[in-house]
């Protein structure tokens, strides 16, 4: 069928659609999300939306997105039945239990990449890995899969990085370990993710002290000079499918990509050296020792399919990482721990065993005494300011020049004891409720945490918020939940329920 081209001038979250009239639609023998090619100069396999007065009788609607694929397009183009790809057919195997090859994970992939497979599409697949489960093989062929269809950085030489499975709020440790490891010699080019469900990412957190949105060839260059970075991953086309497969994740309440999600940003950064922390507690991701131990055998045995030297810290995540919740509130603090400025122990601690077992992963002794040095020598500073000015920002920059919220909110203790335990969801749940980690100056500061003792009326925590109606929907939150424990060690009664209550089950998404 002959069909006149329109231009609409509209953007289709980066998949390749057009738009037909209903009548032609009919005529074609095809309805929604169906597929025609579209014949040109290049050849494009498009999705079909079907609409009933916006595009009209003979014509096709172009997206953006297929305007670019065709380059210069048509007054009139032949468009036709295109056969279903046959990624389609691997996803019905998958659903069925099949278990899937490398070349069958591929053809998925590049048809994510390639926009090729509909939202639904994508959907089906990540719900087959759910119910199906993904056997270590398969997530070897993802994580190759999604490497192979994305940007790779390639710096010719021994390439180190660290993860958080995440879980845990104010965990701005990367902040730390970073200008450590590379004030110590080593390349470490680490890409950080935006906060999905918690108050701040590692990238929302570097942010405020630096830019993050750094091209792929400007990061070879800050990499080359000072051998680490702190960069938002999206902008990088890393791993491209990760990206896709996590906002399904997320619209899903589902994460069964974990593995193949870290592992494929880490080979595509060209990483031989890996350390991995599996934050573990009640309060955290991953609740019990057994079930961290479970996951970091799987992480290790990938990163050697992978050609990944992989470790696994499991650290302390039953309460937020030092005193703060909240980009510039922890970007503060951990600019005030490298100057030596703050001492904040748990932070110093969990910072210094991470990037101590990255060097001894990398053939170095005392590790965790190493990277003390860096910190207290002023070695690790001084190269977060390197960075800080290679990625465009005040390489001058003082903690007291984040803006954070000036509405704040004072919670105080009910009673005297002791902080007994923290609800990390609660705690992400106020922050975000506050504004972060859209608001960068919003979140949460600690005067107490687990093991410290209260009196009567002191105060436990301050919210900030740079907006007074979303301190006040903070406040409405507080009045229902009760983020922080406090008690005696002998009291067995935590609290009493008198009507049925409502259970919200916590959904925690980070890369």
């Amino acid at each position: 069928m002959r069909l006149k081209t329109e231009i609409l001038g509209v953007e289709s979250g980066g998949r390749p659609i057009v738009f037909l009239n209903k009548y032609d639609a009919d005529e074609l023998g095809i309805s929604a999300s169906g597929r025609v090619l579209l014949r040109s100069r290049k050849d494009v396999t498009a999705i079909v939306n079907v609409a009933t007065r916006s595009v009209r009788k003979g014509h096709v609607g172009i997206s953006e997105e297929v305007r670019m694929m065709l380059g210069k397009v048509p007054h009139y183009i032949d468009v036709e039945i295109s056969s279903f790809p046959k990624s389609l057919q691997f996803i019905r195997n998958k659903l069925e239990g099949k278990k899937l090859v490398y070349k069958e994970i591929y053809e998925i992939v590049k048809g994510v990449v390639d926009g090729n497979l509909s939202e639904n599409e994508i959907a089906s697949f990540v719900t087959a890995l759910y119910i199906r489960g993904l056997d270590l093989d398969e997530a070897t062929s993802l994580s190759m899969s999604m490497v192979e269809t994305g940007a790779k950085l390639n710096l010719g030489k021994r390439v180190v990085d660290k993860h958080s499975v995440g879980g845990v709020p104010g965990d701005k440790t990367t902040l730390l370990v970073v200008p450590i490891v590379a004030a110590a010699g080593l390349i470490i080019p680490k890409t950080s993710s935006r906060a999905i469900t918690s108050a701040a990412g590692t990238a929302d957190r570097a942010e405020t002290i630096m830019p993050v949105n750094i091209s792929n060839n400007e990061m070879k260059k800050i990499v080359k000079k000072c051998g680490g970075c702190l960069v938002w991953g999206g902008a990088l086309d890393l791993a491209p499918a990760d990206d896709i497969f996590v906002r399904t994740e997320y619209s899903l309440y589902i994460d069964p990509l974990l593995l193949p999600s870290i592992m494929s940003k880490k080979k595509a950064v060209g990483a031989t050296h890996l350390v991995v922390d599996i934050p573990t507690g009640r309060g955290a991701k991953v609740k019990t020792i057994s079930e961290a131990d479970q996951l970091a055998k799987d992480i290790i045995e990938l990163g050697k399919r992978l050609k990944i030297h992989t470790h696994c810290v499991l650290t302390y995540g039953e309460q937020p990482i030092g005193y703060t919740v909240g980009p510039a509130l922890e970007a503060r603090e951990a600019l005030e721990v490298l100057m030596n400025e703050s001492n904040v122990p748990d932070l110093i601690d969990k910072a210094c065993n991470i990037a101590g077992t990255i060097f001894e992963i990398t053939g170095r002794k005392n590790g965790y005494e190493l990277a003390k040095n860096m910190l207290k020598t002023g070695r690790a500073e001084a190269k977060l300011r390197q960075m800080i000015g290679l990625q465009g920002g005040n390489q001058n920059i003082m903690p007291e020049d984040l803006p954070i919220g000036s509405h704040t909110l004072k919670v105080k203790a009910r009673k005297e004891g002791q902080v007994i335990w923290i609800n990390n969801n609660a705690i992400v749940e106020i922050a975000r409720s506050a504004g972060a980690p859209k608001d960068k100056g919003a979140g949460i500061v600690f005067n107490k945490k687990i093991g410290d003792q209260v009196s009567k009326d002191d105060i436990l925590f301050t919210v900030y918020a740079e907006k007074s109606r979303k301190l006040n929907r903070a406040h409405d939150l507080l009045e229902e939940i009760n983020p922080i424990g406090v008690g005696k060690r002998a009291d067995m009664v935590i609290h009493t329920i008198k009507e049925s209550p409502m259970i919200k089950k916590s959904f925690v998404l980070e890369r």
